[in-house]
């Protein structure tokens, strides 16, 4: 029997993909804003934008309270932006993680080194060196992106769904590829989270990028109980997210494109909330299995 709250979140999840239909169909996603009083995070308006796309991202921001609520509660998830991630739309995820009754136990921001194809040898002769330090811990057969995101996973991620504490060598690892310039300065991190949501950044829509990306998402979702990779709406279909869904590296990885949109930032949320319990699912805009998972 179909309980009352998987009614409810289909009958959601039918309103949030006509929001985002209609936006769709009305203009550019990223140039709508949301009602002061339930945004999640400062998205610009821009003129032109029709009063039916603004309508769609006022209801989809008003209902994204009710349909979060408690989806994570109790739970932690650290957050990876990869070079040229709209810092407005991880503010806005990440309020929308606290909405849920979530916590962010980290930021991580990888540096644009981490990501060029050019400073493979870095990575490499980084992560060899590392994983020499964490024993077993790490795939030894793993390729150069995939160690280093299980590397990372090690330093801020867990399997353990109530999440674990850091501990020294999880603080050498970050250390260690901050001093490299491969990420960002990772700052007071207590806990190690089960959950690992990735926002994209700018499409390089090059080969060699794409498969970076994908060895470390698919490395970090080993280290972690669930994985999310979310990006804009431009992402999805044969964009980056859309790419990313295709390369078979990736096929334990759940996806969600349209986090530009307040329909999009929700439904990142679910995904979380989905992959702690299941691999995989392409969800958003331009997802195969739907705008949101239900469940």
């Amino acid at each position: 029997m179909i309980s009352l709250r998987h009614h409810l979140l289909t009958i959601v999840a039918v309103f949030l993909a006509l929001a985002a239909g209609i936006v769709l169909g009305g203009g550019p996603l990223s140039d709508v804003t949301e009602p002061a009083s339930s945004r999640t995070g400062p998205v610009a308006k821009a003129p032109g934008s029709t009063p039916q796309a603004v309508y769609a991202e006022d209801f989809a921001a008003a209902v994204a309270p009710q349909v979060v609520a408690g989806r994570l509660e109790a739970r932690e998830v650290v957050v990876v932006s990869v070079p040229g991630a709209d810092e407005q739309v991880v503010t806005a995820l990440t309020d929308q993680v606290a909405a849920a009754g979530g916590t962010v136990t980290a930021q991580v921001r990888l540096k644009e080194a981490m990501v060029d194809p050019a400073q493979k040898s870095l990575v490499d002769t980084l992560g060899s060196q590392l994983m020499t330090q964490q024993g077993d811990a790490v795939d030894a057969e793993a390729s150069t992106y995939d160690r280093m995101g299980q590397l990372l996973g090690l330093a801020v991620a867990t399997s353990v769904p109530e999440g674990e504490d850091v501990t020294g060598r999880s603080r050498s690892i970050t250390a260690a590829a901050s001093g490299a310039d491969l990420v960002g300065p990772v700052e007071d991190v207590k806990r190690r989270a089960p959950l690992v949501l990735m926002v994209l950044g700018t499409d390089a829509a090059d080969p060699g990028s794409d498969a970076i990306l994908a060895g470390l998402a698919s490395g970090l979702g080993r280290q972690a109980a669930g994985i999310v990779v979310a990006g804009v709406t431009a992402d999805g279909g044969d964009g980056q997210l859309g790419r990313l869904r295709a390369d078979p590296a990736s096929a334990q990885v759940t996806t969600v494109d349209g986090t530009d949109t307040a329909a999009g930032r929700a439904a990142t949320v679910l995904a979380l909330a989905h992959a702690l319990g299941t691999d995989g699912g392409a969800f958003g805009a331009s997802g195969a299995d739907g705008p949101v998972p239900l469940g």
